[in-house]
């Protein structure tokens, strides 16, 4: 067991690696756009039926689907070697959490403007609710 041993055995590991990282990039990349499509799909379909969660519905598939894709820029900054590439993928990483702090700004939003007007009808019924039982008072 030799230096030889440890150098052949550290080549090795690296390439494992190496191979193991770019295959989990791609599957991430995969799998993040699929998610993308798929919620971009019943976006199209909840959109056509009026459904009025469609934009927190598209918006929360969408940053499913970046938090995938961010996730594989952060593992192929384990095997970038040279300061450009690392800049590259620095840039793109940045980029995506942009995105991603926006969309779920968005979403954010779009649940709390959901929830007032949600507020607003319960407020509503429960005005007409009590306007119909004093109603009913009068009468007797």
């Amino acid at each position: 067991m030799g230096p030889m041993f440890f150098e052949t055995l550290y080549n090795e590991l690296h390439e494992g690696l190496v191979t193991l990282v770019n295959l989990s990039v791609v599957l991430l990349e995969f799998i993040g756009v699929g998610v993308i499509v798929v919620a971009a799909l019943q976006g199209i379909c909840n959109y056509v039926r009026r459904d009025p969660l469609t934009r927190l519905k598209l918006a929360k598939g969408m940053a499913m689907g970046l938090e995938f894709k961010l996730g594989s820029e952060i593992l192929r900054t384990v095997v970038v070697r040279q300061f450009s590439e690392i800049a590259i993928v620095g840039a793109i990483i940045l980029l995506r959490a942009a995105l991603t702090f926006l969309i779920h700004w968005e979403i954010k939003n779009e649940e709390a403007q959901m929830e007032q007007e949600l507020e607003q009808e319960l407020a509503r019924r429960q005005e007409a609710l009590h306007a119909t039982e004093h109603g009913g008072d009068k009468k007797n």
